[in-house]
C-alpha cells in the first residue's frame, strides 16, 4: 500500500511539472491565484477525514501535535490524495501525514546557562521570539509584527500569558517589542472582534482573560500615557465582544454575560462551539462520554462547551469549574463551568470599563468617559455583592444556575485586590486566608485541592504570584507580600541552578517535586515566568 501511495504521488509530481511548464496566462496571475487557494481553517475543515482519523487513531501522544502541523502544498489536493486510500490503518494514515506534512515540533533551543537567572532571562527573549508570519496554509492565524510565545508545546502567542510576559519585557528594555505584541492584539480585535486564546484557528470560538487594557497600561508606562487613548477604538470592540447581548437580555443568560437575581449583569467565561477541542480532541471525547455515562440529562456538547469555557478561563482545568464525587473527589466528567461567574473575570471587566472611561477622557469625550465609569461602580458594587464570602472572608465564585456562591477557595480570590475593588477590611481578611490556606514554602499553592488538574494544589503559577504580591501591597500588607515574593523566587532560582530551565508552573507544595497534573507534561520556556521572574526581582 505504501508503494501504491508513492506511485499516485509520482504520478501527481509529474502532471504538476507540466502544468507549471505550459504555456499559459501572466505568471503573476498563476501566483495570484496560488495565493488565493492557501486555506487558513480550523483544523477539522481544513483537513477533514484526515483530522478525525489521526486524531481517533493516536497517530500522535499530543492531539495538539496535528492541529499545528504545516501542510507542504496545496490542502485540497492532500484532501484529494487521502480520500483516494482504501487503507486507512494506523501505519498507513502515519505514513501519509509524514509525506504530507512538517512537523512542528517545539523548535526551541534552550541551551544549559551558568549565566545568573536574570541574565539568561533577557537572553532568553531572542529565543522565544517569532517574527512577523507569513501568510501560509495551515491553522496559525499570521500576525503582522514579531512577538512572544510562552515555549514548549506553546508555538503561537498566547492571550493572557502575554501580559505578564511584558512585566519582564518592560524590566529588560524591550519597549519595541511590547508595542509590536499590543499591535497584534489590535489586530486581532480589529480582525475578528475579539482576542482568541491564541493565533491558531482552533481558538477561534473563545477568547481568554480579558487583560489587554493592562497590555496596553504597561506600553503607556514605558512610552507615553497618551498610549490609552489611542487604543480607545480596541478597548470597546474588546468590551461589546464580552458584553454582547447584555443589553436588552431577557434569557438568564446568553453567550458571555448573565442576569444576575437583582439585574445586574455579570460576565461568565464561554465557548461559540460545542465540539470535542481539536488540539484535545481524544481527551475532551472520553470526558464527554464519562460525564454523559455519569449524568445521562447531560447531552455531549453540554460537557464540550464546559470544557472549552475552562479553557477560555485560563485555568484549565480547576476545582472551580468542578464538583466532588461520592468518594468525595474532583471529577472533571463533571464539570460546568458555564454556570459560574467568575470573580477574576468581572474584577478584570471592571478594569476594562475603568480603562476605558479613562482613555475616553483622554481623548476628550467626557460623556463617554463616565458612561464608562457609571458601569465600572455598579460592576464593582455587583463584585463586592455577589463574590464577597463574609463568613469565610474571602472572595469567591458565584454559581448562577443554583443562585449561591461556589464553596472553592482559590487565588482567583485575590483579583478584586488587585484591582482595588475591596476594602481595607476585606483585604486583611484576605491576607489572612492567604497566610493560613495558601502561603506553602516555594509560593502561593492555586487552590487547596489535591485534584490531579494543574490548575490546583500542589501547583504554584506565576501570574498569581504576581496578582496576589500586588494586591496586598496595594493595601499596605508588605510583609505577607515580601514574604511570598520572597519564596518564589527561591524556588525559581533553585529549580534554574540544577536544571537550567524556567517552568510554565512549579510544586510549591513539596520543592524535591515536580509540578504535575492537567492534559500534558510541565513546558520549558517560559514565557509568563520569565516576565514575573524579572519584575517581582526588580521591585
Amino acid at each position: 500500500m505504501r508503494s501504491e501511495i508513492l506511485s499516485k504521488f509520482s504520478y501527481l509530481l509529474i502532471v504538476l511539472f507540466f502544468i507549471s511548464c505550459k504555456i499559459g496566462p501572466d505568471p503573476e496571475q498563476e501566483i495570484e491565484q496560488l495565493e488565493k487557494e492557501i486555506e487558513i481553517l480550523p483544523p477539522d475543515e481544513l483537513y477533514g477525514d484526515l483530522f478525525y482519523d489521526v486524531q481517533t487513531k493516536e497517530i500522535f501522544e499530543d492531539s495538539k501535535t496535528f492541529v499545528d502541523v504545516v501542510p507542504q502544498y496545496n490542502v485540497g489536493l492532500i484532501r484529494q490524495r487521502y480520500n483516494m486510500l482504501d487503507d486507512t490503518t494506523r501505519a498507513v494514515v502515519s505514513d501519509f501525514v509524514e509525506q504530507h506534512f512538517n512537523m512542528p515540533g517545539n523548535d526551541f533551543e534552550f541551551e544549559k546557562d551558568s549565566s545568573d537567572i536574570n541574565t539568561h532571562i533577557t537572553k532568553l527573549w531572542q529565543v522565544l521570539k517569532r517574527p512577523s508570519d507569513d501568510r501560509i496554509s495551515g491553522t496559525l492565524i499570521p500576525l503582522p509584527e514579531p512577538y512572544i510565545v510562552p515555549g514548549g508545546r506553546f508555538r503561537e502567542i498566547y492571550y493572557w500569558d502575554s501580559y505578564f510576559t511584558m512585566l519582564g519585557l518592560a524590566e529588560d528594555g524591550e519597549l519595541k517589542t511590547i508595542e509590536n505584541m499590543v499591535n497584534n492584539f489590535a489586530f486581532l480585535i480589529n480582525e475578528y472582534g475579539f482576542i482568541p486564546n491564541g493565533n491558531r484557528t482552533y481558538y477561534l470560538g473563545r477568547s481568554q482573560p480579558p487583560f489587554f487594557a493592562m497590555m496596553v497600561k504597561v506600553l503607556a508606562e514605558a512610552k507615553n500615557q497618551k498610549v490609552l487613548a489611542e487604543y480607545l477604538p480596541e478597548l470597546e470592540k474588546e468590551y461589546n465582544f464580552w458584553m454582547d447581548g447584555a443589553k436588552g437580555l431577557e434569557d438568564q443568560a446568553y453567550r458571555r454575560v448573565v442576569r444576575m437575581p437583582n439585574g445586574e449583569i455579570l460576565n461568565r467565561y464561554w465557548d461559540d462551539n460545542a465540539t470535542p477541542r481539536p488540539e484535545s480532541y481524544r481527551e475532551d471525547i472520553e470526558t464527554a462520554e464519562a460525564a454523559v455515562s455519569a449524568n445521562p440529562e447531560l447531552t455531549k456538547e453540554e460537557v464540550y462547551r464546559d470544557l472549552r469555557a475552562g479553557a477560555e478561563s485560563g485555568w484549565d482545568f480547576s476545582s472551580r469549574w468542578l464538583e466532588k464525587n461520592e468518594q468525595g473527589r474532583f471529577d472533571l466528567a463533571s464539570i460546568h463551568t458555564t454556570q459560574i461567574v467568575p470573580v477574576d473575570l468581572n474584577s478584570l471587566m471592571y478594569n476594562l470599563e475603568m480603562t476605558i472611561a479613562r482613555a475616553a477622557g483622554m481623548a476628550g469625550d467626557s460623556e463617554k468617559s463616565e458612561k464608562f465609569r457609571k458601569l465600572a461602580e455598579d460592576r464593582k458594587q455587583a463584585v463586592l455583592k455577589y463574590h464577597w464570602n463574609e463568613k469565610e472572608g474571602f472572595f469567591m465564585d458565584y454559581n448562577f444556575e443554583s443562585s449561591e456562591q461556589t464553596d472553592r477557595f482559590s487565588l482567583a480570590g485575590v483579583y478584586p485586590l488587585f484591582f482595588e475593588i475591596a476594602n481595607q477590611q476585606q483585604a486583611q481578611q484576605v491576607s489572612a486566608k492567604i497566610e493560613s490556606i495558601f502561603l506553602k514554602p516555594g509560593g502561593l499553592v492555586t487552590s487547596p485541592y489535591d485534584t490531579g488538574q494543574q490548575w490546583d494544589a500542589p501547583n504554584g503559577w506565576a501570574p498569581l504570584q504576581w496578582l496576589a504580591y500586588k494586591g496586598l501591597k496595594n493595601y499596605g500588607l508588605e510583609d505577607l507580600a515580601n514574604e511570598v515574593k520572597k519564596r518564589w523566587l527561591s524556588l525559581n532560582r533553585q529549580v534554574y541552578e540544577s536544571t537550567y530551565k524556567m517552568l510554565e508552573k512549579y510544586n510549591v507544595e513539596d520543592l524535591s517535586k515536580k509540578s504535575g497534573g492537567g492534559e500534558y507534561p510541565t513546558q520549558d520556556g517560559f514565557g509568563w515566568t520569565n516576565g514575573v521572574y524579572q519584575k517581582l526581582s526588580a521591585d
